[in-house]
């Protein structure tokens, strides 16, 4: 009894002791979250050979400050039962001493084709405590090697004949049965397709991925997705089936020998018993496609033939569906057997998110008309699917038109068309192909339509969102919410079209009109990279303009203008067609740079170098006394595009102006490549390029500088922007170069913006990187022409491809004037990189310099690549209230007039003045939430800071 009792007090103490050790363990103050793997969460079917791994932390007290990573240790296991035990078998980094947490790289065991990996991981804060583990995350493997692919490529024996209106070819079915002896416990189908694709296993469609693959360069690359089909797969017979949509497989920019005028596929699963198979496990099965498989026509087809302003849309007839085509009581007696081509392609992972369906739009009126048709209102202007309930009578066709303009019922011929079937009812829906507009017209239906039978949805790629904006100022507001639809209705298949109904072609000018407003709203890491890619794979050959399949633009009867072979680019990528000049090219530069800077990634910069290299290369081959000459045929030499009254005013690409202009981009590619050599230990090439650049500067002033106003060129908003943008004025020029620009804004156009997309895109950037918010926020205020408020004005729900609306032929969703879209999350919420700190973990905050009576508040919040970042600013009177929210492990730097300083603030432990220079203090803020109540004393606290 007795010695029962010591057992039970020796107990009690022990677990008292236990119960005091823990009470006094010390949590640490972060947590590790939001893992990435190649900008991606969770991806599968990588072939990235080191992929890099990413994450930020959450505060365990978000009411406290300082939180800073110390250290580091990553884990990567080969199954989820080692990582559980807390042991890498692939990699483990062991301890990093380092505040990383963004681009790290794998540094592990060589890895494997077709693979699962999975990873977490643990830091030190600023005490050294260590966190607990973060969530587990992964990534599986695609096909590493080329030669790992034994499938064949497959299609049918139809070709497409350009000859035709609307496009003769019906999209294909294809399918295979095969049997398993159990359900399998791993099994990733990889499918790379030329022409749009979708995916089904024994009748079930596999993701929710639409209009897959990602857009690419089909003369030299198709992009593969991974399919997970292990869960669809079952013990005996089973059938995997895939469909095909026309799409990009005959537009003629991709028309080349060895690879036929029609949609083909590639595909291959090996199926495993176990879910993670021990290394040198053979499959039980390996499904690829070869000519076993069978094909059948699919009641759908395109309609148009995917040129410019013949997109079209789609034809779906009824009567010829089979409804078990994809599942396993199919009889396949009257199936032809699948044709085996033989492309010369790279195949490679599509390493980009895949397009899905959002923001679900209803309609919101229909219009009964004389003509018997039906007018559809679908209360704003998208780029997506529509889908619509039918009735009527067999063989009966519905018509369906699509329009942007209230007065038209169709533009750019979009349309689509459905035959009853022998149901007597059916439903229109989008499978491989998009509309883009605000108005249907039905036609053929013998009843009124009601709303609920008709609806749409935004197509786009699947980024996140990043940010959150918001001001006092409505105009503002609406500008910014329409830039951001607009955006998202261009982000449509892995890189951004100039328009969505027209063209869709990647245009390197549009892009300086949207990418850092991209990067500032959205997380596009993987996106822009991909993008980059398409630039690299289009390199060498000239752009073409023109019908597509008229071969004086035959490049060796291949359609994508001349094959050069040397550093020239296209206008467009991965489209090569379409009108620009060195500012289209000069993307190929400047998108880099600016990704590195917002994402830290020197990786872009390393893998896009010798593209730069060619570039500018070409680029000296057609300079003479350090001025670039024109070159190329009427549309090669654009300078900027579409300002007011563009169209009256002709062409300007012979025109002096336009060489200024282009002169003065030359040299700010080649200031932007000297920087980017130099990030990435380029000494030489650094040297060159900044060389270069003071030799054109000088020869460009001495040519183009017209004294007597300060001024270049013809005088222009646009090259006054340009000039100053690539700091041609000698330094002691600068500041009258500046107002002269100041006075063409605020006097000569009395506010409002006279420039177009190149010339908006560089005067922007200038005027943000200046903090001239004050000329910013005078454009964007106009609400008569030109201006974003006489867009408002009229009835916009999208930003229009010219500052005219009215003027036939062009688009009203359009990539051209997106630029305001950075400025309200760089300016007004005032949430800035730091030049020197690429990556975000060190930001700026600088209050935007405008008037008391413009803005009295804003508000954003920003989930940049280090983590989320708040601002909130409020005036009243003479008290200033700001809020700065700063990330885990980051550090922000505040620029206040001095006065204001030394008035309000006193340094603490997370709050530090660093100095004073100029008139103004800075700041430097450590993690935490700041609210800094200040009586302001210099008026001028919201100049330039």
């Amino acid at each position: 009894m007795m010695m029962k009792k010591n057992l039970i007090i020796l107990l009690v103490l022990f677990i008292s002791g236990v119960q005091f050790a823990f009470a006094n363990v010390v949590a640490s103050s972060l947590q590790p979250e939001n893992l990435r793997c190649e900008y991606l969460e969770n991806p599968i079917g990588l072939d990235e050979l080191s992929p890099r791994f990413n994450w930020t932390h959450k505060a365990t007290n978000a009411a406290a400050f300082g939180q800073k990573q110390t250290a580091y240790r990553i884990i990567v296991s080969s199954a989820i039962q080692i990582l559980h035990q807390n042991r890498g078998d692939e990699w483990d980094s062991g301890w990093v001493n380092s505040d990383q947490m963004q681009q790290i790289e794998y540094k592990g065991k060589a890895l494997r084709s077709d693979r699962y990996y999975c990873w977490k991981v643990v830091v030190k804060d600023e005490k050294g405590v260590v966190s607990a583990w973060s969530k587990t995350a992964f990534w599986t493997t695609g096909l590493l090697q080329q030669n790992d692919w034994k499938a064949k490529w497959i299609g049918t024996n139809e070709l497409f004949d350009p000859s035709q209106k609307d496009c003769n070819l019906s999209d294909p079915w294809l399918r295979k049965t095969f049997f398993l002896q159990q359900k399998p416990g791993k099994a990733m189908l990889f499918l790379a397709s030329v022409g749009y694709h979708e995916l089904y296993v024994n009748g079930k469609k596999i993701g929710e991925d639409i209009l897959s693959p990602a857009v690419t360069d089909h003369t030299k690359r198709a992009r593969y997705v991974a399919y997970d089909i292990a869960t669809a797969l079952k013990p005996g017979k089973n059938v995997i089936a895939i469909w095909l949509g026309t799409s990009w497989s005959i537009f003629g920019p991709y028309v080349t020998t060895g690879r036929p005028n029609t949609p083909i596929v590639i595909a291959q699963t090996s199926i495993y018993n176990r879910k993670t198979p021990v290394s040198g496990t053979k499959p039980v099965i390996v499904v690829q496609t070869d000519e076993s498989w069978k094909t059948h026509a699919s009641p759908n087809k395109l309609l148009g033939s995917w040129d410019f302003a013949k997109m079209g849309g789609e034809l779906w007839d009824a009567n010829k569906e089979i409804s078990d085509w994809n599942a396993i009581t199919c009889n396949e007696t009257k199936w032809s057997k699948a044709i085996v081509y033989q492309p010369n392609l790279i195949l490679s992972a599509q390493t980009v998110e895949p397009n899905r369906l959002f923001n679900e739009i209803k309609a919101i009126g229909i219009e009964a008309r004389p003509d018997g048709s039906y007018r559809v209102d679908m209360g704003v202007n998208f780029a997506g699917w529509t889908e619509v309930d039918l009735r009527g009578n067999k063989g009966d066709k519905i018509e369906f038109e699509y329009s942007e303009r209230e007065q038209m019922d169709q533009t750019f011929n979009l349309h689509s068309a459905y035959i009853i079937g022998a149901a007597g009812k059916g439903t229109f829906r989008n499978r491989f192909n998009y509309s883009s507009g605000r108005w249907i017209t039905i036609r053929g239906l013998k009843y009124k339509p009601q709303l609920c039978d008709i609806r749409g949805w935004l197509v786009r790629t699947n980024f996140q969102a990043a940010t959150n904006f918001e001001c006092s100022d409505t105009l503002q507001n609406w500008i910014y919410d329409k830039v951001k639809w607009t955006f998202e209705n261009l982000s449509i298949g892995g890189f951004v079209v100039d328009c969505p109904q027209r063209e869709r072609l990647g245009y390197g000018g549009d892009a300086h009109a949207t990418c850092e407003t991209g990067m500032y709203n959205y997380k596009l890491g993987a996106f822009y990279t991909k993008w980059m890619q398409d630039w690299r794979d289009v390199q060498g050959t000239e752009s073409i303009v023109g019908d597509m399949y008229d071969l004086k633009f035959a490049r060796k009867q291949v359609m994508s203008g001349r094959l050069l072979n040397n550093g020239t680019l296209p206008h467009t990528a991965p489209t090569y067609s379409g009108g620009g000049g060195p500012a289209w090219g000069g993307i190929v530069v400047s998108l880099p740079w600016f990704v590195y800077q917002h994402e830290g990634d020197k990786r872009i910069l390393e893998k896009n170098f010798e593209l730069i290299k060619g570039w500018l290369s070409f680029l000296d081959s057609h300079t003479k006394d350090d001025i670039l000459q024109r070159f190329g045929g009427d549309w090669d030499f654009l300078g900027d595009w579409l300002w007011p009254n563009a169209t009256a005013q002709g062409m300007n690409n012979n025109k002096e102006e336009t060489l200024c202009l282009n002169n003065s981009y030359r040299v700010f590619n080649l200031r932007t490549a000297a920087k980017i050599a130099r990030a990435i230990g380029k000494d030489v090439e650094a040297e060159r390029w900044g060389q270069q650049a003071e030799h054109c500067r000088a020869a460009i002033h001495a040519r183009f500088y017209r004294a007597a106003d300060y001024s270049y060129a013809d005088s222009s908003m646009a090259n006054l922007a340009a000039a100053l943008l690539a700091e041609i004025p000698p330094a002691d020029l600068r500041a009258d170069v500046m107002k002269r620009l100041e006075k063409d804004i605020l006097v000569l156009h009395k506010g409002h913006i006279n420039v177009g997309i190149t010339g908006g895109a560089i005067l922007f950037k200038l005027l943000r990187k200046e903090g001239r918010d004050d000329l910013i926020y005078a454009m964007t205020s106009q609400k008569d022409y030109p201006g974003w408020g006489y867009m408002k004005a009229n009835g916009a729900t999208t930003i229009w491809e010219m500052w005219e609306k009215d003027l036939p032929g062009h688009s009203l969703l359009h990539s051209s004037y997106l630029y305001p879209g950075a400025w309200y999350v760089e300016g007004v919420a005032g949430i800035q990189r730091d030049p020197g700190a690429p990556g975000f973990q060190k930001f700026l905050v600088r209050l935007p310099a405008l008037k008391a009576t413009s803005l009295v508040w804003a508000k954003a919040s920003f989930d940049a690549p280090a983590g989320l970042i708040k601002t909130y600013w409020e005036r009243k009177g003479d008290n200033l209230r700001l809020e700065v929210t700063v990330p885990p492990n980051c550090t922000a730097t505040i620029q206040i007039a001095e006065a204001d300083v030394k008035n309000n603030i006193k340094s603490s432990d997370y709050l530090k003045i660093k100095g004073f220079k100029n008139g103004y203090g800075l700041l430097e803020l450590n993690s935490g939430k700041h609210i800094l109540n200040l009586n302001v004393i210099d008026k001028l606290s919201f100049r330039k800071l």
